[in-house]
């Protein structure tokens, strides 16, 4: 079994607050974030989408629009191809399978454009909500956050909703 990078930090973390002793480990307060949550929930994240929801409609819609004309040259095809002339299906066919593969190509490159424009982003929105926990910790005086790795935590240990409550202002 393969310990996680940070995995590694937190067990020596907690094996250090064990190893200093009961009366170290009373002064010691630890809180815990679930940032996956934080993800979901904070408005920061659907301000995101909509900016790339706009960001991406043109092409998106460029897409549409090419699926559109394919099914219509594809249901041409379909109905006409025997009564065309041999010459005619042939081409239409050629249009059809160029028209495919401009289109997987377009739709491709959408997907990896896209999936790039959201990690920019992700990785943008990660550091605000790094800074606010790191905000939020220092006022509540906390010292030590966790954020995964964690099987269970209290109520009384949760930072999570004071987080959003200020990703939300």
């Amino acid at each position: 079994m393969q310990l996680h990078k940070f995995g590694v930090g937190i067990l020596v973390t907690l094996f250090a607050c064990g190893v200093a002793g009961m009366a170290s480990a009373a002064d010691t307060n630890v809180a815990f974030v679930e940032v996956a949550r934080l993800l979901n929930d904070a408005p920061q994240v659907a301000a995101v989408r909509d900016k790339l929801k706009s960001e991406f409609a043109r092409r998106d819609e460029e897409l549409v629009a090419q699926q559109k004309q394919l099914k219509q040259l594809t249901d041409k095809l379909n109905r006409d191809g025997t009564i065309m002339s041999a010459d005619e299906a042939k081409k239409l066919e050629r249009d059809v399978i160029a028209r495919q593969r401009k289109l997987k190509s377009d739709q491709t490159a959408f997907q990896e454009d896209l999936a790039l424009r959201q990690n920019e982003e992700l990785g943008k929105l990660r550091k605000v909500i790094a800074e606010v926990i790191i905000d939020v910790a220092q006022k509540e005086k906390v010292d030590l956050v966790l954020e995964s790795g964690v099987v269970w935590a209290s109520e009384r240990v949760d930072l999570t909703d004071k987080v959003l409550a200020r990703l939300r202002k």
